[in-house]
């Protein structure tokens, strides 16, 4: 998928579609885990970072739903309250871009 020029006018007549917004967030979570992994966030304090504290359930919950998503993928997974890579997206995350 390629991320839309906001200031290409096809992009305003094309508005997101809700499985491109699910896979900007769950990009933007895994960046997020895996750019201060080793340390490690609670669910809460990654749903905070993410969403700027916002008290919007929709905000919160789509944080939510990106983690369970890439849960369900592989690539995270919870001990406890916080929200871990697994080896393979760290071991992805390490190769050297091309």
């Amino acid at each position: 998928m390629a991320d839309r020029d906001p200031t290409c006018p096809a992009a305003a007549a094309h508005p997101p579609n809700n499985a491109e917004l699910d896979a900007r967030d769950q990009a933007e979570v895994l960046r997020e885990v895996l750019g201060i992994y080793p340390e490690t966030l609670t669910l809460d304090e990654l749903i905070r970072e993410l969403t700027v504290d916002s008290a919007e359930f929709t905000e919160r919950d789509r944080i939510r739903r990106a983690v369970r998503t890439l849960i369900a993928g592989g690539l995270l997974y919870l001990v406890g309250d916080f929200v871990l890579p697994t080896r393979a997206a760290v071991n992805f995350h390490d190769l050297p871009r091309a």
